[in-house]
């Protein structure tokens, strides 16, 4: 692992995480077995009939302090 080029300018820490936040609407019909079209015996959570993405975002994290930064503080680092 190479070593960090970055620190976080709150409290000059390098342990930083990349995180991707998400949040889903999951959607089942109702029909006369289990919810779900695609749910014929036992009601299966990942059988939905929809989803719908309501809201993501990514942002880097310092695990010292917690700040959040937005994902473009990496920006020229990362591939490099």
């Amino acid at each position: 692992m190479k070593e960090n080029k970055f620190i976080c300018p709150i409290c000059n820490s390098s342990d930083m995480t990349l995180r991707h936040e998400v949040n889903f609407v999951y959607s089942y019909k109702i029909d006369i077995d289990e919810p779900g079209l695609k749910n014929s015996e036992v009601f299966l959570s990942y059988e939905y009939d929809k989803r719908e993405n309501k809201y993501s975002r990514e942002y880097i994290e310092c695990n010292r302090c917690g700040t959040q930064y937005p994902n473009t503080f990496l920006n020229g680092i990362l591939g490099n």
